[in-house]
């Protein structure tokens, strides 16, 4: 042993089941702890008491210079505070708006205010009426009386029948949809797509009044039927598997409960939407930052072939909903960037494209991982066999909502041409000289064939954007902005565009190339005729699509009607057709009485003889 060691004097190793070694000077110094022994109102006990005591909590009134707890005491408090006074912040602005007295910055206070001021503002007669009877509501004792004999006496006087009170009930409710920027009313006509509705409005489902501004301000003046049926569902917080034709407000029909149900006051991910499509992803994130434009959440877009880095750093700010590809999002959370432990909703738009072979089990991988409480909501125009298998496995509860009577939307008006495969860039060139077009979007099946006609389009001296899947992403980004601008007129696309892309300018679909698959042209003409209004769809058909022509008029129960010589305006330009007027839509419907069959079959004779006509009409017009 060294003689430092030696010097030293000798002091016994702390132990805590000897109570003589508690207040050693080698002991490290903690000031709550030894407060607990010094404090006169505290006298010591036994060490084997402390084990596992919690020392704040002897301290907590007791011990005057311990003010740890005191600090979060407090701090409880004035959350408490801020909440109720957030909870009685929409009052406030009602009352500033009908010109009571500025609340206070007391919650307390300010519910007595609140019912004294509505009280005294609106039923004047019946607080008259209360002090003559002796009751007075500055006296403790007599306040339930007073209050009890003015609700009494509420409807004898007229309160609340709509005869006092009517212009100051609707100064309190209505003054703040002054306050917001509506836009101009859409004056076109509308179809029975949208129209056929409850007669409800978005106030009836008890929207907070943050969500109703952004509705409002969106534009969206009533709900659509789809809408209709989801919201009260998704309020419910059942598993909804949804079904309505493209352009019906699928969007919105989950959007808008959605936004009500998030809370800003959690920071973290409360909701995922998924689509397939990137350009679908940054359609519904823009409509998502307009609705909740007075509600302050944290709104993330994210898809692949963008940089991952800064997600990752986009995700260290607060993020209430994700709108997200299935890819990129299931790479976040896998590496625990992305946090779903209270994510309760997740949204699969397009579920039937989400569900295919290429996004199932990526989708399966998404859901194990969110709570086991979580809300699956399935919106899409049609649903394969292969959702009942996802609705079995992964899905309780299930409502659902069936919107599709007709696969087909009736303001869309279906034509064929039947031509050659080398007559198609001149029959081409005809629509577009004869066709009043806004803006059209042309199809074709492959990524070659895009770029091709889009360069012979360009040559015949129109405007002309392409998009398709090979693309780099920043260029594809570029396009779909501005294209949804009106930068340019024309758009030729792959497939890619089919999904969910809703553009209101378009009013005419061109399938250069006629799709094989059912679902795929459903999709194809749902680009036009957008939220019940009018549209055009053609078909260029050659000898090799005849068939799929026939299958697909079988599948969807339409009959596509051979091009006329000339087409109505008021079937597809929206200055030919506002509301009021009558317009004769939806002629692609089959009937089931046989004169109504009879007259088309004699209707399609007529047009066979025009269209072969117009076919060489359009070969000399198009050669000149």
């Amino acid at each position: 042993m060294s003689t430092q060691n030696q010097n030293r004097p000798y002091r016994p190793q702390n132990n805590i089941n000897n109570p003589n070694n508690i207040n050693k000077p080698n002991r490290p110094y903690n000031s709550n702890y030894n407060n607990r022994y010094n404090n006169t109102n505290n006298p010591p006990r036994r060490a084997n008491q402390y084990n596992g005591y919690n020392q704040n909590q002897n301290n907590q009134y007791n011990n005057q210079n311990n003010r740890g707890y005191n600090r979060s005491y407090n701090y409880r408090n004035q959350s408490n505070r801020s909440y109720q006074a957030r909870k009685y912040q929409q009052h406030a602005e009602m009352f500033s708006q009908a010109g009571l007295p500025v609340q206070s910055s007391r919650p307390s206070e300010n519910r007595q205010k609140q019912e004294d001021m509505v009280t005294n503002k609106i039923g004047a007669n019946n607080v008259d009426d209360a002090h003559q009877n002796g009751y007075s509501q500055n006296d403790d004792k007599n306040r339930m009386h007073y209050k009890k004999y003015i609700n009494q006496n509420k409807i004898s006087h007229g309160t609340f029948d709509g005869r006092n009170d009517k212009s100051e009930v609707q100064k309190l409710t209505d003054d703040w949809k002054e306050t917001i920027d509506v836009p101009a009313t859409d004056n076109r006509l509308c179809t029975e797509d949208v129209t056929a509705t409850k007669g409800t409005s978005f106030e009836d489902y008890v929207l907070s009044r943050e969500c109703l501004k952004g509705v409002f301000e969106y534009g969206w003046e009533k709900p659509s039927p789809i809408q209709e049926e989801s919201i009260p569902i998704i309020q419910s917080g059942r598993d909804l598997l949804a079904r309505a034709k493209n352009g019906t407000g699928k969007s919105g029909a989950y959007l808008i409960p959605l936004l009500d149900r998030i809370n800003p006051e959690i920071d973290k991910i409360q909701a995922i939407i998924l689509v397939p499509t990137r350009e679908l992803a940054l359609q519904t994130s823009s409509i998502m930052v307009a609705l909740s434009k007075y509600k302050s959440l944290g709104i993330m877009v994210t898809t692949g072939g963008t940089d991952l880095r800064s997600d990752i750093l986009r995700l260290d700010n607060p993020i209430h909903v994700v709108i997200a590809t299935p890819g990129r999002i299931l790479d976040l959370i896998s590496k625990d960037v992305a946090n779903v432990d209270v994510c309760n909703m997740i949204v699969l738009d397009e579920a039937d494209k989400l569900l295919s072979d290429f996004f199932r089990s990526v989708v399966d991988s998404i859901i194990k991982k969110l709570p086991t409480s979580r809300q699956i909501l399935l919106f899409s125009a049609t649903f394969p066999l292969i959702v009942k298998d996802f609705m079995e496995k992964h899905m309780q509860r299930v409502y659902e909502i069936n919107l599709m009577d007709e696969l087909t939307l009736r303001g869309v008006t279906q034509y064929y041409a039947y031509v050659q495969e080398r007559q198609k860039v001149h029959c081409l060139n005809t629509l577009f000289s004869k066709l009043k077009i806004n803006q059209s979007i042309i199809f074709c099946n492959s990524t070659q064939r895009v770029e091709l006609l889009a360069k012979k389009i360009t040559q015949l001296g129109y405007s002309c954007f392409y998009i398709h899947a090979k693309m780099h992403q920043d260029h594809r980004n570029r396009v779909f902005h501005d294209f949804r601008k009106g930068a340019c007129r024309n758009l030729v696309c792959s497939d890619l565009f089919t999904r969910g892309i809703d553009i209101q300018a378009v009013n005419v679909v061109i399938n250069f190339d006629f799709p094989k698959m059912a679902e795929t042209y459903l999709h194809r003409i749902g680009r036009s005729g957008r939220f019940g209004h009018l549209g055009l769809a053609v078909n260029l058909i050659t000898y090799d699509d005849r068939y799929n022509l026939k299958r697909i008029e079988e599948q969807l129960n339409t009959d596509i009607k051979p091009i006329p010589q000339t087409i109505d305006d008021s079937l597809y330009v929206a200055s030919a057709h506002p509301k009021g007027t009558e317009v004769k839509y939806g002629i692609n419907l089959l009937n089931d009485d046989e004169d109504d069959s009879s007259s088309s079959d004699n209707d399609e004779k007529d047009t066979d003889n025009s269209s072969d006509s117009s076919s060489d009409g359009e070969g000399d017009s198009s050669e000149n």
